[in-house]
C-alpha cells in the first residue's frame, strides 16, 4: 500500500475557494489515517478485486473525505462516512468500466490473495476469493462490512446507504449466494 501523505491533500491556498477549505487539521487527520487507512483499502481491494484500483480509491476516498468539509460528531461517523465515499467510489468505477470479468478468474497480477501457510487454508480461501469476486458488488460489501469488518447493522446501513431495516434480508440473501457458490463446483 502506498503512503498517502497529507502534503498532496491540501489544496493550495490562493486557488483553492473557500467552499474547497479542509475541516480537518493535519494533527487530527494523521491519528485518523492511521487508524482507518489498512481497513479501508482492505475493504476496497476485496469489493473491488482489485489491488492496484483500491490504492486509487483509497487516495480518491480520503481526498473526498477531507473537501467535503462535512462536520462530523465523533469518530465513528467519520468512520462511517469513509467507508461510505469508498463504497460509492467503487461503484462508480464498476459502472464507468462497464466490462463484465470472467467468473471465477480473477486477474492474476491484481487479485486479492490471502496469505496461507497450509495448502488446504490457501485452497479454501482461494475458493472463498473466487465466490466474493462472483458475488454481486453490494452483496460483496454486505458480507466484508458484516464478517471481516464486524460492522453492526446500522453501522452497514449507514456505509451503504440503506436502511437498517433491510440490512438482515439482504444479509442473509448475500451469504446465501455465497454459499451457493461455494457449492458449485469448479470451472
Amino acid at each position: 500500500m502506498r503512503e498517502l501523505t497529507f502534503d498532496r491533500l491540501v489544496p493550495d491556498v490562493a486557488i483553492a475557494d473557500k467552499a474547497e477549505a479542509l475541516q480537518m487539521t493535519e494533527e487530527a487527520f494523521r491519528p485518523f489515517y492511521e487508524r482507518t487507512a489498512r481497513p479501508l483499502w482492505a475493504y476496497l481491494a476485496r469489493i473491488s478485486g482489485d489491488r492496484r484500483l483500491a490504492d486509487d480509491l483509497l487516495q480518491e476516498t480520503y481526498y473526498r473525505f477531507l473537501k467535503s468539509g462535512a462536520s462530523m460528531d465523533d469518530e465513528t461517523h467519520r468512520r462511517h462516512y469513509l467507508f461510505r465515499i469508498a463504497t460509492n467510489l467503487v461503484m462508480d468505477s464498476k459502472r464507468r468500466r462497464n466490462v463484465e470479468q470472467v467468473a471465477g478468474q480473477p486477474d492474476a497480477e491484481n487479485a486479492v490473495r490471502a496469505p496461507g501457510d497450509l495448502a488446504g487454508d490457501a485452497a479454501r480461501r482461494l475458493d472463498v476469493g473466487r465466490a466474493m469476486a462472483r458475488l454481486r458488488p453490494r452483496d460483496r460489501a454486505l458480507v466484508w462490512l458484516a464478517y471481516v469488518n464486524g460492522s453492526s447493522h446500522k453501522e452497514i446501513a449507514e456505509a451503504l446507504g440503506l436502511q437498517t431495516t433491510s440490512i438482515k434480508l439482504l444479509l442473509f440473501r448475500a451469504r446465501r449466494r455465497l454459499a451457493a457458490l461455494l457449492h458449485e463446483r469448479p470451472r
